[in-house]
């Protein structure tokens, strides 16, 4: 089991008020065998201050990019790109991984050259638990499954490409509908929490349901009609809103 290599990768900016949490999820897992990789996309609050905090702690298992990117999807993107794990884990820099979660996806991996592990995923509103909850992968039509959760062979990444930078919200979205249909990819589902995630980022707004729609209308999901109806809806609501 040991032999097995986890890559975790965080993308960052300016998260000097929740980085150390998910600096010490990482540092204090049950297994060993991972590197982690932070892809900064040129903080200029504290947050590369503290990241260099752990760098003696983490010892040569922590690779520290720092430079401008195009958004949270192309920081994934170079995460992906120097990864030399068997399995990636995307960790963003205000959610963090319960200690045992490495263990228990090692656990379930079976060397599957193509496989997607997830599980339960814990919500976070003010600082408090908000909700527990998973999502059928058999049901990715309907609804995203858990992507904080996730673990991806990096050969899926390698043989079906990364994260469309097409999508500022929903790109996680849109790459599980591009490969949901392939016969040679195994889903498998871990019964218990993974990862903990603050539900008060972008992906939560009405912008990301936007984008969202978006992506379900092109992969014909939902009808023309249906889509420019929810659209049109959602658009309202921003605009009594403001």
């Amino acid at each position: 089991m040991d032999n097995i290599k986890i890559s975790i990768i965080t993308p960052c900016f300016n998260s000097e008020k929740t980085i150390k949490n998910t600096l010490e999820s990482v540092l204090n897992q049950t297994y060993d065998n991972y590197e982690y990789i932070i892809v900064d996309g040129k903080s200029t609050d504290k947050t590369l201050e503290i990241i260099n905090e752990y760098k003696d702690k983490f010892g040569a298992k922590l690779t520290v990019i720092s430079e401008k990117d195009k958004g949270i999807y192309d920081a994934m993107n170079k995460g992906i790109r120097n990864a030399t794990g068997d399995l990636i884990g995307i960790v963003n820099s205000d959610d963090y991984y319960e200690k045992d979660t490495l263990e228990k996806v090692v656990k379930t991996y079976d060397g599957e050259k193509y496989v997607i592990i997830y599980g339960l995923l814990r919500t976070i509103k003010n600082g408090q638990e908000y909700s527990i909850y998973s999502r059928n992968h058999k049901f990715l039509a309907e609804n995203m499954i858990t992507h904080p959760t996730c673990f991806i062979s990096k050969k899926i990444y390698e043989d079906f490409g990364l994260y469309s930078m097409e999508y500022r919200y929903s790109a996680d979205y849109e790459f599980m509908l591009r490969i949901k249909d392939k016969k040679s990819i195994k889903f498998k589902e871990i019964n218990e929490i993974l990862s903990n995630y603050s539900i008060d980022g972008a992906s939560s707004s009405k912008k990301a349901y936007l984008e969202t729609l978006k992506l379900r209308k092109k992969y014909n999901l939902i009808s023309k009609k249906r889509y420019y109806f929810l659209a049109l809806k959602t658009k309202l609501s921003i605009l009594l809103k403001k």
